[in-house]
């Protein structure tokens, strides 16, 4: 029975691993093929950059929604939805001739791609233990990245092979079969959270004697209606946990810069103004995903020692990520390759520094509002996104396109949002740290929204847990959940 319940687990697992590949593959296509799609539509910088905005707006705004809805109804439709978005949005934009009909696919895109990261993650602790959470979050994380490594490289030389149309249309194909395999295999775990029953008589109890009608007969008994599970709470509710400020802003600050680089603006920025060929640039890009494979396991370690200094982490990844962009920015001329390996290493470091925000987040709030909560911290990077790839297009359409000088003004952009992330930063931790103090003193921060109770689980207890696992008492008043929100390694390279 154990063996066939891992198998299950780990083909769910697989599914949805595929689905979220290929959701970061769809995300970053247009960004490799930024040059291309300036020719296929005859637009500029501005035009450019506003596909891309398109496409980050709707992720973002779709992420607290995504999390209700994955609450709500499971992650096999979640997965199967974006599957067929993502599928009629990379059609749409094969065959699309106009700038509005390519940005109605870019919006279609983004819809598909904002169900599938907070559902991959729902997933996890619905299938495994809560101890081997923390390791397959980061596993999943990280392996979903090589969508974009999958669209620098092997996109790239079939766009330049087979065309555009061919190229994107095979992409959507792919996304195709991705939504089949999740309707097929993704089901609800047995960990998931469930209904509380309610608490049945112990064995030999007395049972009460029905009243009589008023014709002498007994009615018949009525069955006892389990109490439904209170819908998640909306987001002003979520907000006001300092844990899930922290996340916001720490995913804010760490990911952004990494986001704008690799989805639309690091290839025409490395070609035009650094004089490297588009193969090279792609290629180069990919090493993000390498530096964050291999910084991951190190920023795990750090935040599992230190849990209590999360912020710290958040603080470090920002201030090396816009010291080295200041250096670059500063430097006269073609930047030597050396630097621009230095900048795409740390801005692949920000990719599991950001991911520690999904830890925080599943620390601090009860495991039946985690959809919510997690697409609450994976709005931050997403927030900030579509704000600097305007900007940036604005800017780089105001100084006469792509060339050094309008780069160098258009990258200035990451500064202001970079200081609004270490300001909420440092208050939210705080806010954080003076809750754990009012709370006991020596609990970490983390804790304070959601502790383990001991106790036995009541009889009718669904959830598939075993009695001896603590439950989470919900400190708003919601139901009683059977999974303790697990801490230890954060997840991966990049969120989202």
């Amino acid at each position: 029975m154990r063996v066939r319940r891992a198998r299950t687990a780990y083909a769910v697992w697989v599914a949805a691993l595929l689905a979220y590949v290929m959701a970061v593959f769809h995300r970053t296509t247009l960004g490799v093929a930024g040059l291309e799609a300036t020719e296929q539509f005859g637009i500029g910088a501005g035009a450019l950059s506003a596909f891309v905005l398109l496409q980050v707006v709707v992720y973002a705004a779709g992420q607290i929604p995504a999390g209700i809805a994955v609450d709500r109804w499971g992650a096999r439709a979640a997965l199967t939805v974006s599957g067929l978005l993502l599928f009629i949005g990379q059609g749409t934009l094969a065959v699309s001739d106009s700038f509005a009909l390519a940005a109605l696919a870019r919006v279609l895109v983004g819809a598909g791609d904002a169900l599938v990261f907070v559902s991959v993650l729902g997933l996890i602790p619905q299938w495994f233990p809560a101890g081997r959470v923390p390791v397959l979050t980061q596993v999943t994380t990280f392996l979903g990245q090589t969508g974009q490594a999958l669209s620098a490289v092997p996109f790239l030389a079939l766009l330049h092979g087979i065309g555009w149309t061919r190229a994107f249309a095979v992409a959507a194909f792919a996304s195709l079969l991705t939504a089949a395999l999740a309707w097929g295999v993704v089901r609800r775990g047995p960990y998931a959270v469930a209904t509380v029953a309610p608490v049945a008589p112990p064995p030999g109890a007395r049972q009460p004697v029905p009243a009589t009608g008023s014709r002498g007969r007994r009615p018949w008994p009525r069955r006892p209606r389990p109490r439904r599970r209170r819908a998640p709470r909306t987001e002003p509710a979520v907000w006001r946990v300092p844990g899930i400020r922290l996340a916001f802003f720490g995913h804010m600050g760490t990911q952004f810069s990494m986001m704008v680089f690799s989805l639309l603006w690091g290839v025409p920025y490395l070609v035009s103004v650094h004089g490297l060929t588009a193969t090279a640039a792609a290629l180069l890009i990919t090493l993000i995903v390498v530096t964050a494979l291999c910084t991951s396991p190190l920023i795990g370690l750090l935040a599992a020692r230190y849990p209590a200094r999360r912020d710290w982490i958040f603080l470090a990844v920002i201030g090396l990520t816009a010291t080295v962009w200041t250096v670059l920015l500063a430097w006269r001329g073609q930047a030597p390759l050396w630097l621009l390996v230095v900048l795409v290493v740390v801005l692949g470091i920000g990719g599991p520094g950001s991911v520690v925000a999904f830890d925080v987040a599943r620390a601090s709030i009860p495991p039946h509002r985690l959809g919510i909560a997690q697409g609450m911290a994976n709005l931050g990077g997403y927030s900030a996104t579509p704000v600097v790839l305007a900007l940036m297009g604005l800017l780089l359409t105001a100084f006469g396109g792509f060339n050094a000088t309008a780069f160098r003004v258009a990258w200035l952009a990451q500064y202001p949002l970079w200081a609004l992330a270490v300001t909420g930063i440092v208050l939210s931790a705080r806010a954080m740290r003076r809750a754990a103090a009012a709370d006991g003193g020596g609990e970490r921060p983390q804790a304070v929204a959601a502790r383990p109770v001991p106790g036995p689980l009541p009889a009718g207890n669904t959830t598939g847990n075993t009695a001896d696992e603590p439950a989470v008492a919900d400190p708003a008043g919601g139901p009683v959940s059977t999974r303790a929100p697990a801490d230890g390694p954060p997840s991966g390279p990049g969120g989202g």
